[in-house]
């Protein structure tokens, strides 16, 4: 962490950001603590891991008292939120989509020595290069370590939409790329070329599939709207130096009053198990008070990726309490998870697009959760039926269940 000093500054000046530092200092490294509650799936944490007050003050404040004499905030942000996860040389590491007060996003690396609390951000921003087409907005890098050797982040770039010159609203999604052997140096590689539509939660697959990149994809005929399409893809490209999907097969599609029936996203890269992979994933339906996100998992074949074996019903996580509020509230959403040899998950997830949470749990636990939970009947009769069976069979053990 870097600290400042001006010894020129007046007295008023110094005891303001002292007072300040302290304030921030208190908040990175309050300590975190698990909710007593939990529903025996995965451990909520108490405190959000980011928050906008958890970025630099030197990112937000001019520490001139010529330029800046009321020390104010000059360059303030709103959000920190949907961060890509991964361990790294012993640290837990986001990196974090962060969104300044001008609405514009950006990528910042935040680390923890314990992934639960004491996140402290690197002194810079990363520094992602552009392509020949300027990026307008960049957001929710997914990150992947993949057997090739590299490192890629893979996220959303947002451009104007120019076939509709005088709609100030209209945008377009594209995937674009990044690779990186050390998270400092960034080389941006050409966009993903779709023949779907716009591209949004593109994850790249962490092994070679019939010698190529596998990708999991998310087409959708506008940017927000998904319209005809949607739906969880699966696709291959020979390179990712010039990446391009040809054809993509929908292996988990929207489904109708379900959680996912207006459009749903593959979240972080796939976990690895010796049952199959794992996949957790967002899903979004409307209410009267607007569209809610909540997350899901699905296991698909250890041999053949793109295909489903097990698939519960209804959401995994969903926001709560203080989590329902925010920028966009009702949402929760992950695009990064990290899981350790001895078992352990670490889950992070944005709670209404303005800040990070983290639920931890274990590959046990997840396995039993995905093959044994009971799959969407999608009727209400169904459900019941479903229901009445495990009531019958914990009746066997008394009428209080003891």
């Amino acid at each position: 962490m870097s600290t400042f000093y001006n010894p020129m500054a007046s007295d008023a000046f110094r005891q303001r950001l002292r007072d300040i530092q302290e304030a921030h200092e208190s908040l990175i490294s309050r300590p975190n603590e698990p909710v007593e509650d939990n529903n025996g799936i995965y451990q909520r944490w108490k405190f959000p891991i980011l928050t906008s007050g958890h970025t630099p003050l030197h990112w937000r404040y001019d520490f001139d008292e010529q330029t800046n004499p009321y020390f104010m905030e000059r360059q303030g942000i709103n959000a920190t939120f949907n961060s890509g996860a991964m361990f790294y040389e012993g640290k837990y590491l986001l990196v974090v989509r962060i969104e300044g007060n001008d609405r514009k996003s950006f990528f910042g690396i935040a680390t923890s020595p314990n992934g639960v609390d004491n996140f402290r951000f690197w002194d810079y921003p990363l520094v992602m290069p552009e392509t020949e087409d300027p990026d307008t907005n960049v957001y929710d890098m997914r990150l992947t370590r993949h057997e090739d050797g590299w490192i890629y982040g893979l996220f959303c770039t947002e451009r104007k939409d120019r076939s509709r010159p005088d709609d100030t609203t209209a945008a377009v999604a594209a995937c674009g790329i990044a690779r990186t052997r050390d998270l400092v140096k960034w080389e941006r590689l050409p966009d993903l070329i779709s023949h779907s539509g716009q591209q949004r939660n593109v994850v790249l697959h962490p092994e070679f599939v019939d010698g190529q990149y596998a990708l999991y994809t998310r087409p959708q005929d506008g940017f927000i709207d998904v319209g005809k399409g949607g739906g969880i893809g699966w696709g291959l490209t020979a390179s990712m130096q010039k990446a391009e999907v040809t054809q993509e097969v929908i292996i988990d599609p929207k489904v109708y009053h379900t959680i996912k029936e207006v459009k749903n996203g593959q979240g972080p890269t796939p976990l690895k198990t010796d049952k199959g992979w794992l996949h957790l994933a967002h899903g979004v339906r409307n209410t009267a008070a607007g569209l809610r996100y909540v997350l899901y998992i699905f296991l698909t074949d250890l041999q053949q990726p793109w295909r489903i074996t097990h698939l519960p019903a209804g959401h995994f996580l969903s926001p709560q309490g203080d989590e329902r509020v925010g920028d966009v509230s009702n949402v929760t959403f992950s695009n990064g998870w990290i899981s350790h040899d001895n078992g352990e998950v670490f889950i992070y997830y944005g709670a209404s697009d303005t800040r990070m949470h983290v639920a931890t749990t274990t590959i046990d636990r997840l396995l039993d959760y995905v093959q044994n939970t009971p799959a969407d009947g999608l009727r209400s009769a169904a459900s019941v039926e479903e229901r009445i069976r495990l009531i019958e069979r914990n009746m066997r053990y008394g009428s209080g269940g003891t």
